[in-house]
């Protein structure tokens, strides 16, 4: 960013410490200059947009010019002669400005593919399901953050092991808001074989803001190939950000009658806010087909999940590692298989 106004200057600083960025400042035209085509934005004051436009600098993209409420309308016509993406007048813009700020420090946009879990009834399953769709997408090569959106759920870092870790946990963003830095998010999060988990941790905190998981999943889909959210049974509108936000839903049911009954309560309010619903059906010793349960809630089958007498007691001791041929890997697979995250370069 180049500025002579310190008061402008003081503004820009402020911004890029919300979106943790470390700027280059060039104090005048020189400066600049030498370092017009080394940065991913460029960022000029008003006070230095004439004299660059003078100087007919070559063309290159990421150029913001900002300027204040009181900068008349030549501002334009310098932002037009130097190439300009936008114009910014503060404070009325700095939404903007913050945005253009975070793409530069994200760097290319991803567009992650988003699965939601939630449980058909408590117990299901869904949490296990949703830790092991995201492990294993990790271990393929997807970029791939697994968010815990249920704060009376048992946690995820637990199952992990990674609840000693050091990390921001859910109460740390409360106050999260707006645009937040993806690669700034994903570097704050504890992390377990490269995927990234944002989790709970043992305090009383336990609502969050619908804004701020709305600015957390969309810093998430911006900078991974795949996003895996673990979402409560309750629809309130904090849940409801992330269904609907969801590539698909899947809905993870026992294959018994009582675990049906309960599935079917819940399959209403989550068609109103989920784009794609399916189901996942797992293994039970008072087994319905898992045919008949999909009949039942009316809903397509993604997939069977089977049982694993091994995985609670290897869980309760944060040692979460499903083996290649255990009926949990096999389950994510098929997930995996019918969604197909792009691995972006």
């Amino acid at each position: 960013m180049a500025t002579t106004n310190d008061d402008l200057l003081e503004d820009l600083l402020r911004l890029t410490a919300a979106a943790a960025v470390t700027p280059l400042v060039e104090p005048d035209l020189l400066g600049l200059r030498r370092s017009w085509h080394s940065c991913n934005l460029v960022v000029v004051g008003s006070d230095l947009a004439e004299p660059l436009a003078r100087v007919r600098p070559a063309h290159r993209p990421g150029v913001v010019v900002v300027g204040s409420a009181f900068d008349g309308d030549e501002l334009y016509r310098c932002a037009f002669d130097v190439g300009a993406d936008v114009v910014c007048r503060l404070p009325d813009d700095e939404a903007v400005l913050a945005g253009k700020i975070s793409d530069a420090l994200d760097g290319a946009t991803r567009t992650a593919v988003t699965l939601a879990f939630v449980g058909g009834c408590g117990g299901a399953g869904s949490t296990t399901l949703a830790a092991a769709v995201a492990l294993l997408g990790s271990r393929r090569g997807f970029r791939t953050m697994l968010i815990d959106g249920d704060p009376l759920g048992g946690g995820i870092e637990l199952a992990l092991g990674i609840e000693h870790d050091p990390g921001d946990r859910w109460p740390k963003l409360l106050n999260a808001s707006g645009r937040i830095s993806a690669a700034a998010l994903r570097s704050a999060l504890p992390s377990v074989d490269d995927l990234a988990v944002l989790s709970w941790d043992q305090s009383d905190v336990t609502v969050l803001p619908p804004e701020t998981m709305t600015s957390v999943i969309d810093a998430a889909q911006r900078s991974n190939d795949l996003v895996v959210l673990d979402l409560p049974r309750r629809p309130d509108p904090t849940a409801e950000e992330g269904f609907i936000r969801a590539t698909a839903t899947l809905l993870v049911v026992p294959c018994d009658v009582r675990s049906t009954a309960a599935a079917k309560r819940l399959t209403g309010p989550l068609r109103t806010v989920a784009a794609d619903l399916r189901l996942v059906a797992r293994q039970s010793r008072h087994a319905l087909s898992a045919n008949d349960v999909a009949t039942h809630l009316s809903l397509p089958l993604a997939t069977q999940l089977g049982t694993d007498r091994a995985l609670p007691l290897a869980m309760d001791q944060g040692r979460f590692t499903p083996t290649p041929r255990s009926p949990l890997t096999q389950a994510a697979t098929t997930l995996l298989s019918l969604f197909n995250p792009p691995i972006q370069a």
